[in-house]
């Protein structure tokens, strides 16, 4: 069964309840039980997904199969998503859902392995390349930059974000700022009927604890521009999430940037639609080698 989701930093974005991934697989994440998926041989590649999404999101859009014919797709649900725990405490989110990539590797036994992260995946995945670089042979952010800066006027839009969330599920105010200038936003009837199909698939309380750990997801400006790992960032023309990353652009220059014409952050003309980013995200994996 398919709904559409709005909230957190993904909008309207269908979540799959069964998709061609393998079967589920689970590991414990220092105290958290976390699923995850894999499909193909080669050199691995770990999936990560956006807010209020899950693993199965890159199979439905048809990356996870599109990169298995040639590498080890590993994807996993973040804590307080999907099939995987939910606590309700902001204290174990933060950058313990970027080390929880870590933790799998480990589980896995993998030294080293490419890294793709999606909207919230893309800021957890920038992060954690300040923490562990070591652990990785490139990364790719699609429409997410990280976070650079924590002020008033962020703690209070992340409050109102998750306060919308612990009540409707979604954020107006988070869905508005995603949003390409000048696009009508649902109706409160539509709204309603989003805001019922996101109660029926996730938990608003561990939603709102996501939202209330951004400023654990804060990294300083230096640490972002000493980064070595060869790292693509892709994010369409229509897509806010854009200046963050022409912001890191200019922190570090190595950074290549494929911007996508009338790409916006989700929906009918999302990012993650786009035959341009896999034709972008496959030269840059074979540009990268083995490790």
């Amino acid at each position: 069964m398919r709904y559409r989701i709005v909230g957190g930093a993904v909008i309207s974005l269908a979540i799959i309840s069964s998709v061609g991934a393998a079967q589920d697989n689970y590991f414990d994440a220092g105290g958290v039980r976390l699923r995850y998926v894999e499909q193909g041989k080669g050199d691995p590649v770990v999936l990560v997904h956006g807010f209020t999404n899950t693993a199965d999101i890159w199979w439905a859009s048809g990356i996870a199969q599109d990169l298995a014919r040639d590498h080890r797709v590993i994807a996993l649900d973040l804590r307080g998503h999907g099939k995987s725990d939910k606590p309700h405490d902001p204290a174990k989110y933060g950058r313990e859902m970027g080390l929880d990539i870590v933790r799998l590797l480990d589980h896995l036994g993998i030294r080293r392995a490419h890294v793709v992260g999606y909207s919230l995946g893309g800021h957890i995945t920038s992060q954690l390349l300040t923490l562990r670089p070591e652990r990785f042979i490139s990364a790719t952010l699609i429409a997410g930059s990280g976070r650079f800066g924590w002020s008033a006027e962020l703690a209070k839009e992340a409050e109102v974000d998750a306060s919308e969330m612990e009540h409707e599920c979604i954020s107006r105010s988070l869905m508005t700022r995603l949003s390409p200038p000048g696009a009508a936003l649902p109706s409160d009837d539509s709204l309603k009927v989003l805001s019922s199909a996101c109660v029926a698939a996730q938990d608003r309380l561990a939603l709102a604890a996501v939202t209330r750990s951004r400023r654990d997801h804060v990294m300083t400006r230096a640490a972002a521009a000493s980064v070595v790992v060869p790292t693509l960032a892709i994010v369409g023309t229509d897509d806010p999430m854009k200046a963050g990353l022409d912001t890191l652009v200019r922190i570090r220059p190595s950074v290549k940037l494929v911007v996508v014409n009338g790409a916006t952050h989700a929906g009918p003309r999302g990012i993650l639609r786009r035959p341009e980013l896999l034709a972008a995200l496959h030269g840059f994996l074979s540009s990268r080698g083995s490790f």
